[in-house]
């Protein structure tokens, strides 16, 4: 179940608005959902079209927005053409550095790979291939060419396979859409497309040639249906969500006998069973929706395994109850997560469970055996700040855990964990080394209210006077979320260049458990802003760097922190990267009818109904809080479609905000600089791996020119 229960513990972010879960540069985690033996990878450009299903893709492509600053989208597009001239030359300098950087590490870059059964099914230059174990790659079949579905710039997001293989089902996404097409290819000898079916967010299997689904329509999925193919084609839609906060989604247990249908708000779900063998038999009701308790399912040997945090302490649990007694009452207890503890991810096996831990910062593995409950706990590597479940055998009988690790400068390495010996063995063949010239350290900053904030920092080993080298600050802090601490090959290319690079895991986050995020969401939110504060001055204080060379940078939901910094304390910064930044979150969060404002009310608060949220809010608001000071400057990245940040949100800030720059004649005199880079097209962030490295390359070039530094490097 590995990535569904990510996701669920991430506060049940399907329905999350401006959370950024598809601005994190990995492209491997757009939108991954439940099948624990899927692996997204890199998602590829295609140019090829027929007009085979042209008409049913233009229905459902989103609308672009048409705003009444029209004409003042245009001025910015004009200014900031005029802008970005200036650093064309580093730009394209910085684009062949990180490239030569990824080069070494070809395996990290993603492509589609499953298992099932026999075969590997995998997704290659805008195909589905696949190839049987064992067989040369030469003997690949081609079941999908995109270039036959008239799809502008489309790359294959998930693929499911029938119990017996007779069917594939695959989904399709366009680079200006958070929406997909399912497409259905009947297996064989001469594989074919079936069907079709449009807005399609996530789909199981539950026998050959009966699927389930759900539809996405404005960022939110509330229908699930069931339809069956062959000779009967027949659908039906079997379940749907009443009440706006909430968002459903699918997911198939690991042993493959109860598909789920999840509806989650963020902080309560409800879960109904689908008998995978009666699969036309009405959904049952697990436990109805209490306030406040969250809960996920997967199933072994007759019996429900519950994750939940429901009961005392207020952390993750595993709890167990036979599947004729599914009510809560009848829940029992394994094991319970200790308090300021992060569950990552977990794993069902055939007779354990293994979860993947984050305390004081810290990975774990834990091993809790589901015949006597006994707990065997490994400390992961010190160096390793992330983890990722591989592709998993379709038998949940393996006796193996494989996975991988990394960092922010160290590219994944695989690694295998026997459950049986309870031994953690590195798997060979590995890319390139672990970096042995960055150094890591694991510190705490006091915040106003006495809280220790973890803060994660790398830098050059041997480096000297540190305070002298730039500072790269990350943030994000909301929705329970952990700051993305995955590798990504250009903060190698910082490091060489003498960077040191700071992960502030403040409050609003998730990394110690779900109180961490308590403590900065709703009526805490200023403690987020208190603890990005203090990790700074603390890290100045201990000679790190200085303001004059600290940058700022983070994305979606982490720009009210970061913008709410600029408001507040700006001279702690010289310079902010951001990337599809929430700015204008009191207006946005006034307006019901955006697509997901009522979903956010659980995170943010309801300023239409409670003056004490209009007034908190207001407080801290970015966009609200501009006024005549010295800023640092800032390049923002913005989509012409997003639908999770309103760009009219975007353009009101910078407009205010270069407006109060220029009424100022000594900010003037220090040239700030104030760029707002809009893509056109586009959803929530750059779909490409190669318009990412663009959009990085030209956030790069700002933040050196406006930190006074020189962008020559070494290119191999």
């Amino acid at each position: 179940m590995h990535q569904k229960v990510k996701f669920f513990l991430q506060t049940l972010k399907f329905s999350i608005a401006r959370f950024g879960k598809c601005t994190q540069k990995q492209p491997h985690n757009h939108l991954i959902d439940c099948c624990p033996w899927i692996n997204v990878r890199k998602c590829h450009s295609f140019k090829s079209l027929q007009n085979k299903c042209k008409k049913l893709i233009s229905e459902r492509n989103i609308t672009s927005r048409r705003f009444s600053y029209a004409n003042l989208l245009n001025t910015e597009q004009e200014n900031t053409k005029s802008l970005l001239i200036n650093y064309t030359d580093s730009m394209e300098r910085f684009k062949k550095k990180i490239e030569a950087f990824y080069d070494k590490y070809l395996l990290t870059l993603d492509s589609l790979e499953i298992r099932f059964g026999d075969f590997i099914y995998y997704e290659e230059d805008g195909c589905i291939l696949r190839l049987k174990l064992g067989d040369g790659i030469n003997n690949c079949e081609v079941l999908l060419r995109l270039e036959e579905l008239s799809l502008y710039n489309a790359f294959v997001e998930r693929i499911r396979i029938s119990p017996g293989e007779e069917y594939m089902a695959a989904s399709i996404k366009t680079s200006d859409s958070e929406e997909s097409t399912c497409v259905i290819v009947k297996l064989g000898k001469y594989p074919k497309v079936e069907d079709f079916i449009p807005n399609v967010f996530s789909f199981e299997w539950a026998q050959n040639g009966i699927l389930l689904y759900t539809c996405q329509k404005n960022l939110r999925c509330c229908d699930v249906f069931r339809t069956s193919f062959g000779n009967k084609k027949h659908t039906e839609r079997i379940y749907t969500e009443q009440d706006p906060r909430f968002f459903v989604d699918l997911h198939c247990t690991r042993d493959k006998s109860f598909l789920t249908i999840n509806s989650n708000s963020k902080t309560t779900s409800e879960v109904w069973l689908v008998d995978c063998h009666q699969p036309w038999n009405p959904p049952v009701l697990v436990q109805k929706r209490n306030p406040g308790v969250m809960y996920h399912i997967e199933h072994r040997n007759s019996e429900l395994y519950i994750l939940t945090n429901y009961g005392e302490p207020a952390e993750y649990k595993l709890m167990k109850t036979s599947v004729n007694s599914l009510t809560m009452k009848n829940w029992r207890l394994i094991y319970a997560l200790k308090r300021k503890t992060k569950l990552i991810d977990m794993v069902m096996f055939k007779d354990h469970c293994v979860m993947f831990l984050k305390y004081c910062n810290q990975l774990y593995l834990n091993t809790i055996s589901l015949n006597d409950h006994s707990v065997q706990s490994l400390k992961l590597p010190a160096w390793a700040c992330a983890c990722q479940l591989d592709p998993q055998p379709q038998d949940s009988g393996s006796d193996a855990c494989s996975f991988q690790l990394s960092s922010p400068v160290h590219p994944p390495r695989h690694f295998l964990y026997m459950l049986g010996k309870g031994s953690l063995y590195e798997q060979a063949e590995q890319e390139e080394p672990v970096v042995t010239d960055c150094h890591m350290a694991r510190l705490e900053a006091k915040s106003k209210d006495g809280t220790l904030v973890p803060v994660t920092i790398f830098y050059k080993r041997n480096s000297e006077i540190l305070q002298k080298k730039p500072l790269l600050i990350h943030v994000y802090g909301a929705y329970g979320i952990d700051l993305n601490m995955n590798f990504k090959a250009e903060n190698q290319m910082l490091i060489e260049d003498g960077w040191i690079l700071a992960y502030c895991h403040v409050r609003g986050g998730g990394e110690l458990g779900l109180n961490w995020h308590a403590g900065g969401c709703l009526n805490n939110k200023l403690n987020g802003l208190a603890d990005l504060e203090a990790c700074i001055k603390f890290l100045h204080n201990l000679g790190f760097s200085k303001p004059a060379s600290t940058a700022l940078t983070t994305y979606s939901a982490g720009g009210i922190l970061a913008g709410a910094l600029c408001n507040t304390n700006p001279r702690l910064i010289r310079a902010v990267a951001l990337q599809a930044p929430f700015l204008d979150i009191l207006t946005t969060m006034l307006d019901m009818q955006l697509p997901l404002t009522r979903e956010e009310l659980e995170e943010w608060g309801d300023p239409s109904s409670d003056d004490k949220y209009m007034d908190y809010i207001k407080s801290y608001c970015p966009y609200q809080n501009i006024r005549p000071q010295t800023y640092p400057s800032i390049i923002i990245t913005a989509y012409e479609n997003d639908q999770r940040v309103p760009l009219k949100g975007i353009l009101k800030y910078t407009q205010r905000l270069r407006k109060v720059i220029m009424d100022q004649r000594h900010n003037r005199d220090h040239g700030r600089k104030i760029i707002l880079d809009v893509q056109t097209g586009g959803s929530h962030a750059a779909a490409f791996w190669e318009d990412s490295i663009i959009e990085v390359a030209k956030h790069l070039a700002f933040l050196y020119k406006e930190l006074g530094l020189g962008d020559t490097g070494p290119l191999n």
